[in-house]
């Protein structure tokens, strides 16, 4: 069990969008995405606060991938915030963009991080727009204003924006509990790496929110 102090907790989604899951097949489609809505809804009975961050991705970018041979290969050219190509997701005005089925709307968060609509950023945290982690989302300062403590994070997708978010936090010296119960993995073998980055980083892995104790 892992026991938390509710009044100082706030509950983060992580990117929970119709583009990574089986419902957009030819976005990202993270296997058993769209099953985590039941876990995240339950950690954040557990929690003073529910965040949620969102991509809100242009139509056009350099790092939109063509084809399936160029997905995962190097951006050409000087974006010094890019790394490697994606197929396009996540498209504002689209279905992508939504977040899965069984989450509550956007205006019932407490709190919605946009990022990567700059065509020329494509940020996998939910704490920085940009890759080399100097322009803010306001997430962690948001956070500091609440004087919270304690991040209970889920979301899409565990190897990716996960993982990353989870970093950006415990270096901005927060307490990250990951609900694995409400992440889903873009591949298995990447996954359990990620997650043995996460922990050896000091994050606290539990299989679901049933382990929360809040006091």
């Amino acid at each position: 069990m892992v026991i938390i102090d509710k009044q100082r907790t706030a509950s983060l989604d992580v990117d929970p969008q119709q583009g990574f899951t089986p419902l957009c097949p030819e976005e990202l489609p993270v296997p058993g995405g769209d099953e985590i809505a039941g876990e995240l809804n339950a950690q954040a009975t557990l929690a003073a606060y529910r965040v949620v961050s969102q991509e809100d991705h242009p139509s056009e970018a350099p790092w939109v991938a063509r084809s399936v041979k160029e997905v995962l290969t190097p951006v050409e050219g000087d974006y010094p915030n890019l790394d490697v190509k994606w197929p396009s997701h996540c498209v504002v005005g689209t279905r992508g963009n939504l977040l899965v089925p069984g989450l509550p709307e956007l205006s019932e968060y407490d709190l919605v991080v946009r990022k990567g609509q700059d065509p020329l950023k494509h940020p996998y945290g939910a704490c920085y727009h940009d890759q080399a982690e100097q322009e803010s989302t306001g997430l962690v300062e948001w956070l500091r204003e609440r004087q919270i403590a304690t991040l209970v994070v889920g979301g899409l997708a565990t190897d990716y924006c996960v993982k990353t978010t989870v970093l950006q936090l415990l270096g901005a010296g927060f307490r990250v509990v990951v609900n694995l119960g409400g992440c889903r993995g873009v591949a298995a073998e990447t996954s359990e790496t990620a997650i043995a980055e996460m922990r050896g980083a000091g994050a606290e892995c539990i299989a679901s929110s049933a382990e929360l104790v809040p006091s």
